[in-house]
């Protein structure tokens, strides 16, 4: 069974994306900041990692950018869930690492799919 951290500061947002992914039959593990988030990746090493990308003190590309530094955690594929919906938003997370990046509000088949694919 996959593992996929699930992050974001907003607890509705966080259960909702851990819901939709837990019922696809993924292992879910949460962090509610970014500083949360590179703890238990470090710690837990998972398959992939859905972050939002606005989030206080340390937003979701801050997040990645920190991951890709970490030899242990650099080859992690991250999923940016954000309500940023601009080409210029798509192209910056992309040179930031991310893999996939989904807008929000999103249905559980695209984070599901969005899943599959930062996956490979």
């Amino acid at each position: 069974m996959k593992t996929i951290l699930v992050v974001d500061d907003l607890q509705s947002e966080l259960d909702l994306m851990a819901s939709y992914l837990s019922q696809a039959g993924y292992s879910i593990i949460t962090a509610n900041s970014g500083a949360d988030a590179i703890t238990k990746a470090a710690a837990n090493i998972p398959d992939a990692i859905v972050t939002d990308w606005m989030m206080p003190k340390m937003g979701g590309l801050d997040v990645c950018r920190k991951l890709r530094k970490n030899p242990a955690t650099a080859e992690i594929p991250v999923v940016a869930c954000t309500a940023k919906d601009r080409d210029v938003d798509r192209m910056w997370a992309l040179k930031q690492g991310v893999k996939v990046y989904v807008t929000k509000p999103c249905t559980q088949e695209e984070l599901v799919v969005a899943v599959k694919s930062a996956l490979g």
